[in-house]
């Protein structure tokens, strides 16, 4: 299925669950920069929506309630994910709203939550090193019935590059910045593709350019 299907079922199951003050903050609160955090970053590191609720109440340490953006309830943990923009409102938080943000974190912790915090400009910028930081929770924290893959050194590098790069990865540019040959070059991009870090790009017979694959199990840096 399509992102855009998926989203809107997504919301339309939470939006039927909710009701009150939840309800409210969903429709009004689930804005561009959550959609976006979904569509950059969730969508293409996970593919799917399992476990996942919007704009998730918990109890607030002064006994109110308080929203998350998201909320990741799957055993043993309870991911709490944050999108943090530095627009006006966060540039003029004054100081008893930034040591209120910090304790309410901190009372989160302590009831056993893990907090996970992105920028909306590394969403908007980077989002690949986003997903690639998601997959790598995931694996770390679920493992999602499998093994992490575990890279060599210059594995990694070549992941690196591609992670670094808004284009396809080249051989010619790997041997370039790894000082090595165009054949052993071809080999590493080749054992990744095996390993399905990575996917061709362009070419069929030969591959002339590769690309990474974010839905594979996370490859740690």
């Amino acid at each position: 299925m399509s992102f855009e299907h998926d989203y809107e079922v997504f919301l339309k199951i939470h939006l039927h669950k909710y009701s009150g003050e939840k309800l409210r903050r969903l429709k009004e609160g689930h804005g561009h920069a959550e959609k976006l955090f979904l569509q950059h970053v969730w969508w293409p590191a996970i593919g799917h929506f399992e476990h996942l609720h919007p704009e998730y109440e918990v109890l607030d340490f002064k006994d109110g309630t308080r929203y998350l953006d998201f909320a990741y309830i799957r055993p043993p943990f309870q991911i709490c994910f944050e999108i943090d923009g530095y627009g006006p409102h966060a540039r003029d938080a004054n100081r008893h709203q930034f040591a209120d943000n910090l304790m309410r974190q901190n009372h989160l912790t302590i009831d056993g939550w893990k907090v996970i915090r992105f920028s909306y400009d590394d969403i908007q910028d980077k989002p690949r090193r986003c997903q690639q930081m998601l997959q790598q929770l995931m694996g770390r924290w679920f493992g999602d019935g499998q093994s992490p893959i575990q890279l060599n050194w210059k594995q990694k590098e070549i992941v690196r590059i591609a992670l670094r790069s808004s284009v396809p990865v080249t051989p010619a540019e790997v041997s370039s910045r790894l000082g090595i040959s165009d054949r052993y070059a071809r080999d590493l991009l080749h054992q990744l593709v095996e390993m399905d870090v990575l996917l061709p790009a362009s070419g069929t017979q030969r591959v002339r350019s590769y690309r990474l694959n974010n839905t594979a199990q996370p490859f740690y840096l």
